[in-house]
């Protein structure tokens, strides 16, 4: 594998509302690399960018086609490419996105077939397996206050609400469950710091020593205003909450999805998600009515009987698009430091950079030896 010559930024095509593309500060951290970089046309438009403000940055960009910009030797965006795009990218080159090997299956049998290098932004960890490229606040506080304003708003500023405290339970007890957390307090203290009427809210973070337990999970749904999955499953075929629990839950609560798992029924054991029946929402659409044709796309094993209103989207950080980008472009920088200087076949495990040693565990080579070990 020869140095990387090209590299292409392509856009995210997949929702109408996914604006995030690197900001033309990113580009210009990128001015002292021998290397081509070529935009996509109309790269950062959404974000209120022009080509002018990026050649500012860097005076070397190009800005190119979608189907030229994927024919590069290395290719970085956020979101993983579509089937389609991938099969525009030359064999033995290389991609950086965010691909999530765990749950998908299918696309890594793809990047295989299409001999394309793969290393995953969500992969990327330190020595003891924190993430460096992430955004735990960007993921949790958009779809917690998306959350809390749909309570809000469906319960007439809570006044149908019989008890005084609004009960938010959390599963899980990770980064994305504890910026949720944090999060639900501070809405709660911003609504009811100086209530005169006692209100208030409350937060549970359930362990699995209660998850796992159909009693004491129940006793705990059953005064849930807010329900939110924070999980980070291990085997991603088990529910979490079964559809008969949603049941449980009063009328006017909100399920908050933060994970976004989605359901796959081509592998087996079949793909779910933590709250059984629940649908996985969009950019375009992240708060889902019970009626909503939405559901129409879960396989029919899923039990979707028990419905409540659910704040769900499959790339939460694109709410707050340009903050996103800003953190993301920082935290991603060292890795192309290293990928651009040393031939991707050189990588070690055991290099002194830190940054190395990462890039070599979020590849898609690393995850399928050590998934079979």
């Amino acid at each position: 594998m020869r140095l990387i010559k090209s590299i292409g930024f392509p856009k995210m095509h997949k929702e109408e509302c996914e604006k995030r593309d690197f900001l033309p500060e990113f580009f210009e951290t990128l001015n002292d690399y021998g290397v081509d970089i070529f935009l996509e046309e109309g790269y950062g438009e959404r974000l209120g960018y022009t080509s002018d403000n990026y050649l500012k940055s860097n005076n070397k960009l190009k800005f190119d086609t979608f189907e030229n910009v994927y024919k590069k030797d290395l290719i970085i965006v956020l979101r993983c490419p579509e089937p389609e795009e991938i099969c525009l990218m030359k064999e033995d080159s290389i991609l950086i996105s965010m691909l999530h090997y765990e749950t998908r299956e299918a696309r890594n049998k793809l990047f295989i077939d299409r001999k394309i290098n793969c290393f995953s932004m969500d992969a990327m960890t330190n020595d003891q397996s924190e993430r460096i490229l992430v955004n735990y606040k960007g993921t949790s506080r958009a779809g917690s206050r998306i959350a809390f304003q749909e309570l809000k708003k469906r319960t007439n500023n809570f006044e149908k609400m019989q008890n005084k405290i609004i009960s938010v339970t959390v599963i899980g007890l990770g980064a994305v469950a504890a910026n949720s957390a944090k999060a639900f307090e501070e809405f709660g203290d911003k609504e009811f710091l100086y209530d005169e009427n006692g209100r208030g809210i409350i937060i549970h973070m359930l362990p699995r020593t209660i998850t796992k337990n159909y009693g004491s999970l129940k006793g705990v749904i059953e005064k849930t205003d807010i329900l939110v999955d924070a999980s980070k499953r291990p085997d991603p075929s088990k529910i979490i909450v079964n559809n008969e629990l949603i049941g449980k839950l009063p009328e006017h609560a909100v399920i908050l999805d933060l994970t976004a798992d989605p359901y796959n029924d081509k592998v087996e054991p079949m793909q779910v998600k933590g709250i059984e029946g629940i649908p996985t929402g969009t950019l375009d659409k992240f708060v889902i009515e019970a009626d909503d044709i939405i559901y129409d796309t879960i396989p029919k094993s899923i039990n979707t009987t028990n419905r409540r209103i659910v704040v769900s989207c499959n790339a939460w950080p694109g709410i707050d698009a340009k903050e996103c980008m800003k953190l993301y472009g920082m935290q991603l920088f060292p890795f192309i430091d290293v990928i651009l200087s040393k031939d991707i076949q050189d990588l070690d495990i055991n290099s002194k950079n830190m940054y190395e040693r990462s890039i070599v565990r979020a590849s898609l080579d690393y995850y399928l030896k050590n998934k079979k070990m």
